[in-house]
């Protein structure tokens, strides 16, 4: 069975939502500019070779409507390239990895583009924009419930629901953060600490250098460059962040500092079989060992990850102490600290150069995101394995096992 290697990764820089550096450009542009880096890494590739370009993306409308995996392909002039549009939420361009790794699995195409991409600052700009009014009647009780439970300051999640209700699909994701933060006792300073481990992480890895081995550049619609990420603080401290209110309930933990914010940016890989990368004479990056997803309730989604990573583990025929980094997606604190106890991972060998809290969390494109930074990781520590892993809405975990070849 044919194994499906990574040759090319690449990701831009993550822009603020509405205010920051990429607020200008849509979607699709974006996820141009990156597709078209991923291909210029690898210039013996003809690119009228590739089987299929698979874009991850959230909230595939809008500006990003219309398959913009296929208008991504004729915007590089590749009429004859295939594309397709792929949504798992929080995981949408993991997903896209996982198409391309089965397909090479399967005899079914030897070069696929696995790239995701979201531009929050872009949400509602033209047509088609996905706003209120498109959830179906038969969540409003559990819609209900939700805004009840979130009002009690005493609430600990319990699954309240009775055998015949249906769970609150349609639940805010800050409400879930406070759910599993009070369901498994995750105190308000556990999350405050995490945010400023990944704040000071993060701007550790800036000063040696790693975010620019991490990010390509993209250009704005005025001829300026941005090479840097938005969102890194420095001097980040316990002290500030345990000053902020809380943004979810009145009386929770989650706040804007120990959770993602809202962002705009893309990302990039090449996929493709090892006999075609070696007919290729290309020296691959890393190969693609397993994946798995789980699903569980909607309203504690953040507790996704655990089981997830144990199936890819499962499929690897791996254990988690073959493990040397794990990349879990830091949606919330409040969800990343229990699934790190739970998947049974030296909390050391987590989100080394910090995670979404300090770098953002740009929906579509953060598995391709956190892809490529694994695999600059592992090259940095010369160590071998690395699990990505995220939460995802609705009630989803997904995880990916990578292993450096280069």
């Amino acid at each position: 069975m044919a194994e499906a290697v990574i040759v090319s990764a690449v990701r831009s820089p993550i822009g603020r939502a509405y205010k920051g550096s990429l607020r200008e450009l849509r979607a699709d542009d974006l996820a141009t500019q990156i597709v078209q880096a991923a291909l210029d890494a690898v210039p013996e590739l003809d690119p009228h070779t590739i089987d299929d370009l698979l874009m991850g993306c959230a909230q595939p409308a809008g500006e990003q409507g219309y398959n913009i995996g296929r208008i991504v392909a004729m915007q590089l002039g590749l009429d004859d390239v295939p594309g397709t549009t792929v949504n798992r939420y929080c995981s949408s361009s993991l997903q896209s990895a996982r198409m391309a790794f089965h397909a090479i699995k399967a005899g079914e195409g030897d070069v696929f583009i696995a790239a995701g991409v979201e531009a929050v600052s872009r949400f509602g700009a033209g047509k088609a924009d996905g706003g209120d009014g498109t959830q179906n009647p038969r969540f409003e009780a559990a819609t209900e419930r939700t805004r009840t439970q979130a009002e009690n300051a005493d609430h600990v999640w319990t699954d309240p629901r009775g055998a015949d209700e249906l769970p609150d699909i349609y639940i805010a994701m800050g409400d879930t953060a406070e759910n599993v933060a009070t369901f498994r006792g995750v105190s308000r300073r556990a999350q405050d600490e995490w945010a400023v481990r990944s704040q000071q992480r993060a701007e550790a890895a800036a000063a040696r250098g790693f975010w620019e081995r991490d990010i390509t550049p993209v250009r704005l619609p005025d001829g300026t460059e941005v090479c840097a990420d938005d969102g890194p603080r420095k001097g980040v401290t316990l002290e500030s962040v345990s000053a902020l209110q809380p943004v979810f309930r009145p009386h929770g933990t989650v706040t804007a500092a120990n959770c993602c914010p809202l962002n705009d940016g893309a990302a990039a890989l090449v996929v493709m079989s090892e006999v075609r990368a070696a007919e290729l004479g290309l020296t691959p990056l890393a190969r693609i060992v397993a994946t798995g997803v789980s699903a569980l309730s909607p309203e504690i989604m953040g507790l996704g990850p655990v089981q997830a990573v144990q199936r890819a583990l499962d499929n690897a025929g791996l254990a988690i102490r073959d493990i040397d980094l794990l990349e879990i997606n830091e949606a919330f604190a409040a969800q990343v600290l229990p699934s790190i106890d739970d998947i049974g991972i030296d909390p050391e060998r987590v989100n080394v150069n910090g995670g979404a809290i300090a770098l953002g969390h740009p929906f579509g494109m953060t598995g391709a995101r956190i892809a490529t930074t694994a695999i600059h990781a592992l090259q940095e520590r010369d160590e071998q394995f690395a699990v990505e892993t995220m939460c995802v809405a609705g009630g989803q975990g997904m995880a990916m096992i990578l292993e450096r070849l280069s």
